[in-house]
């Protein structure tokens, strides 16, 4: 007679061992997803990011933003750090002077100097329909996540999420009052040198704005 006993024979022990396999499962298919999408993602950003000898020394780089697609996000490195660079439609811009919004943000008229003057306005950007910031949640350094799909029934009509400690900011930047993030999203120096391509690092001409001024990164 097998000694050999099924799983429908010890039911607890079978209740124990499914989930585990199912959490696997879930985890093995969300690995898989997240690795796709970063391979399918990764040479369109690469292209886009400065030679090792530009990242080192620490210069200006340029970047094509003709590639990006409304409500598209591109991430480039300058300095060492991400800078998140999106284009912003109309009704994502329409949304930055959203009464509601404005209520809910810690500093919805850039009045602590995280930013260059010259991005010191309503859309806190050269050009309003791209956004250019430096990627490091104010609070610990986390890199938040773009969210730019709205939420109805709530205040929320897009952007950055970090989910380290749980800080909000807008679709410009902006942080969101009662989170543990003190300032709003650095804004690097950058100007356009024709109309689509972007210089990160370099100031317009005129404009001596130095990056070390703003109040934390």
């Amino acid at each position: 007679m097998s000694n050999v006993h099924s799983a429908a024979d010890h039911p607890a022990r079978s209740q124990r061992q499914s989930p585990d396999r199912r959490d696997f499962l879930y985890i093995a298919t969300a690995c898989a997803g997240v690795v796709g999408a970063a391979a399918a993602l990764w040479p369109f950003i690469d292209q886009m990011n400065p030679d090792a000898s530009a990242r080192a020394s620490g210069g200006p780089i340029d970047v094509d933003v003709s590639k990006i697609a409304p409500d598209q996000q591109i991430t480039v490195r300058w300095r060492g750090m991400p800078v998140f660079i999106s284009d912003r439609p109309a009704a994502a811009l329409q949304t930055l002077r959203n009464a509601d919004l404005l209520a809910e943000l810690s500093d919805p008229d850039s009045t602590v100097n995280q930013q260059p003057p010259y991005a010191t306005n309503w859309s806190r950007s050269a050009n309003p329909r791209y956004a250019v910031l430096v990627g490091v949640c104010t609070h610990l350094g986390c890199i938040p996540v773009f969210r730019p799909e709205a939420e109805p029934g709530n205040v929320w009509f897009g952007g950055y999420f970090c989910p380290c400690h749980g800080s909000k900011y807008d679709l410009a930047g902006r942080v969101f009052k009662n989170v543990p993030a003190p300032y709003n999203l650095p804004v690097p120096p950058y100007h356009f040198t024709s109309e689509t391509n972007l210089r990160i690092g370099e100031n317009p001409p005129g404009e001596p704005f130095d990056f070390s001024s703003i109040r934390q990164v």
